[in-house]
C-alpha cells in the first residue's frame, strides 16, 4: 500500500518588505522536494504553506490552524525572532517538531529551549559575533552600531559587543518597518566613526545600503554587517556594495560537494543566487530528510523521531554540523567581504573564519 503523506507546515514571511526572506526559505525547502520526487526519508511529504506576514499574531493564528485543524507533526520555517517567540511555547508544548530554518532568538537557545526545537540556521548573536571579532583584529575604533528594534536586532547588537570590546560611538535602533534611515544617517556623520556596524534584513537592508551609499559614506566610512548584504539584497544595491563585510555561517563560494551541488541546482531552478536563507532551510530538508528515513517514515514515534533529528545524520551545506544540548547548531561562523564572482555578478567572498566549532552564548541556560 502507498504510505500516507507526512504533513508540514511552513510558516514563514511572504508578504511585505521582508518578504524575500521567508521566500527564499520557502525555495531552499521546496527545492529539496522538488529534487526528490516529493518526498523526504523516501515518504511523501504534503507541504502546508502559511503567510505569517512578520505579525505575532498572524504566527499564531497560523500555528493553531495547523496544529490543531491540520494536525501536523511537523512545523519548518519562521522567518523573524518576533513570530518565534510568538509561537514558539504553544507548538512545543503541543509535542510538534519545531525544525527552524531562520529565526534563532537567545531565549530559546536558552532558558525556553525545548527538546522539541531543532533550529538549522543559528542564535541571533552568532554571525555578530564573528563580525565583532573581526572588527576587534582589524583594531577599528568608535563605532556605530544600528539594528531594527525588535529580538534580533538587539541579540545581534549583543553579539556585536561580546567580542568587540571598545566602547561604541553610539547605538541607534529603528522601527522594525522603517525603510527611511536619512535621521540615522546623519547621527553617523555627526559620530565621525571609524566604520559602521549594521543589520537590517531583507528590504530593509537594501534600503540601509542604498541611503548609506547615497549619502557618499561608503567610500569614507567602512561598512560592517550581518544580513544586509545577501544573494536577496545585493542585486538591488548594485556596485556600490562592493567591499561591505558580512558575518555568517555559510557563502555561496564554499568548497564542499553539498554546497556546490545545492548552489547549481538553486541557480538552475529559480536563476539566482540562494541566499543562507535558503541553504539553511535546504539543511533543513536535509535533516527532515535523514530523520525520517531512520524511523521509516513514523514521525509519531517521537522518542525515536526526537533522537534521530538530534543525530544530524547529512551533510550540510556549511560542512560540519551538529546539534548542541539545546537544539542549536555546532558550526563555523566566517566573514565575508562583497566582491565580484567568476561571472561578474555581486556575492560573497569568504575572507576569514573567526570561529569554528562555535556553540552559542546562552547554551549553558539550557536544562537539556
Amino acid at each position: 500500500m502507498a504510505q500516507e503523506p507526512i504533513k508540514i507546515g511552513f510558516i514563514g514571511t511572504l508578504s511585505g518588505p521582508t518578504a524575500a526572506v521567508g521566500q527564499d526559505q520557502l525555495d531552499g525547502f521546496k527545492l529539496f522536494l522538488d529534487m526528490h520526487g516529493g518526498k523526504l526519508g523516501g515518504v511523501p511529504i504534503e507541504l502546508l504553506q502559511e503567510d505569517s506576514q512578520m505579525k505575532p499574531d498572524v504566527a499564531r493564528q497560523v500555528a493553531r490552524s495547523l496544529v490543531e485543524r491540520e494536525k501536523t507533526p511537523i512545523i519548518t520555517g519562521v522567518s523573524f525572532s518576533n513570530e518565534m517567540l510568538a509561537i514558539h511555547k504553544y507548538i512545543t508544548d503541543k509535542e510538534v517538531f519545531l525544525v527552524g530554518s531562520n529565526a534563532g532568538p537567545s531565549q530559546i537557545a536558552g532558558k525556553q529551549c525545548s527538546p522539541y526545537q531543532f533550529i538549522t540556521s543559528w542564535q541571533g548573536d552568532q554571525a555578530a559575533e564573528a563580525v565583532g571579532q573581526y572588527a576587534q583584529e582589524k583594531g577599528l575604533k568608535n563605532i556605530v552600531v544600528l539594528a531594527p528594534n525588535y529580538q534580533a536586532g538587539k541579540d545581534i547588537v549583543e553579539g556585536f559587543k561580546r567580542y568587540y570590546k571598545e566602547p561604541l560611538a553610539d547605538e541607534i535602533y529603528t522601527a522594525l518597518t522603517q525603510l527611511d534611515f536619512s535621521a540615522e544617517l546623519s547621527q553617523v556623520v555627526a559620530a565621525q566613526p571609524d566604520a559602521v556596524f549594521a543589520f537590517f534584513p531583507g528590504g530593509l537592508g537594501v534600503a540601509f545600503a542604498k541611503q548609506y551609499a547615497q549619502a557618499g559614506l561608503m567610500d569614507k566610512i567602512p561598512l560592517l554587517s550581518t544580513f544586509v548584504t545577501d544573494a536577496l539584497s545585493l542585486p538591488a544595491i548594485g556596485d556600490s556594495a562592493l567591499g561591505i563585510i558580512s558575518g555568517g555561517f555559510w557563502a555561496p563560494d564554499f568548497d564542499n560537494a553539498q554546497s556546490r551541488k545545492f548552489v547549481e541546482a538553486f541557480e538552475a531552478k529559480y536563476g539566482r543566487i540562494p541566499s543562507n536563507y535558503a541553504a539553511q532551510s535546504y539543511d533543513a530538508a536535509l535533516l527532515l530528510d535523514s530523520a525520517i528515513a531512520k524511523v521509516d517514515g513514523k514521525v509519531d514515534d517521537k522518542p525515536a523521531f526526537m533522537a534521530a533529528l538530534k543525530a544530524a545524520d547529512f551533510e550540510s551545506v556549511r560542512g560540519g554540523f551538529s546539534f548542541g544540548n539545546n537544539g542549536f547548531p555546532i558550526q563555523g561562523m566566517h566573514v565575508m567581504e562583497v566582491a565580484k564572482d567568476e561571472k561578474g555578478r555581486l556575492n560573497l567572498k569568504t575572507i576569514a573564519t573567526p570561529f569554528e566549532k562555535y556553540q552559542d552564548a546562552y547554551h549553558e541556560q539550557c536544562e537539556l
